[in-house]
């Protein structure tokens, strides 16, 4: 059965995409990132789909994207920061290695950026990431198998924790 080596979740700024590349190439496999793939099937950025066809599109792209993704990849995958609302992706992320990148709302806000591109973030995006932190988070707490707090780390030792995880791991 194919599936990923690991699935990454968290919220903006928690080092999905930067992580998930240094463990992809640690595990020796690729890394495949949802937001990426639902880009690609909409031929356009995630901000546009969101200005263009609404937040329920782009959710729409995601789950589509994110199950894809799950039966196919066989590397890291690297989920959305709300790609685990849907409850089917919930469903679907049953049963996968689900490692949960904690970060704290400072450090989410110096990594994301004040001055962030991100759609969920456009109006005073502090605000914005700390309502989405407090959303989020009970929904990445019970999806996720591994914890790994990122703050104040880089993300090699980050990578070291999850490999490390991944070994004892029974196959």
């Amino acid at each position: 059965m194919t599936r990923p080596k690991a699935v990454l979740i968290g919220p903006p700024g928690s080092g999905k995409t930067t992580v998930g590349a240094a463990l992809a190439a640690r595990l020796g496999v690729a890394l495949r990132d949802t937001d990426a793939d639902a880009e690609t099937a909409a031929g356009k950025p995630i901000g546009e789909i969101f200005i263009d066809d609404g937040e329920d599109r782009f959710r729409e792209l995601e789950r589509a994207a994110v199950a894809a993704a799950l039966a196919e990849h066989e590397g890291v995958l690297a989920l959305g920061g709300g790609a685990v609302l849907a409850a089917e992706t919930q469903e679907l992320l049953a049963g996968h290695t689900v490692v949960y990148l904690k970060v704290g709302l400072s450090e989410a806000v110096k990594r994301v950026g004040l001055a962030s591109a991100r759609p969920l973030l456009v109006l005073n995006p502090r605000s914005q990431l700390r309502k989405l932190l407090e959303e989020r988070i009970p929904v990445y707490e019970r999806l996720g198998g591994l914890h790994v707090e990122t703050d104040g780390r880089e993300p090699e030792e980050i990578v070291e924790e999850i490999a490390l995880a991944l070994e004892r791991e029974p196959a």
